[in-house]
């Protein structure tokens, strides 16, 4: 699972909870960091930040498409357009920050089935 976002208190509270419920987790603070590691690893859910410095959200989004990727993405946003924002990038759900970690796990055990690694 690869998680994204620039504010190292949420990066830390939700990898993190993450772990503690036995999820592998990587990290990233930007989207270029996530695509080095996405290109490295076949996440099975991203929990991504829309904000950010570097790349953000949807310049990431682009890249992953360009690359022909098929990810599994949660928007994380305070945004009041979250919704909006995650049909834009196709991302499959959404997390309102601040968001409780009971909201954060079950979009996570929802969402996360493994899909196939692109074959290369």
């Amino acid at each position: 699972m690869l998680v994204v976002d620039d504010d190292p208190t949420i990066l830390a509270t939700v990898s993190e909870a993450l772990d503690f419920e036995g999820f592998p987790v990587i990290t990233a603070t930007n989207g270029a960091e996530a695509l080095e590691l996405v290109d490295r690893n076949w996440p099975s859910l991203v929990l991504l930040d829309m904000r950010m410095p570097v790349l953000d959200g949807w310049g990431f989004m682009r890249a992953v498409r360009e690359r022909g990727l098929n990810l599994t993405v949660v928007v994380m946003t305070a945004a009041a357009d979250a919704r909006r924002w995650a049909r834009e990038i196709d991302a499959q759900g959404v997390l309102a920050k601040p968001f409780e970690l009971d909201d954060l796990l079950g979009a996570v055990m929802r969402l996360r089935a493994p899909r196939p690694c692109p074959e290369n």
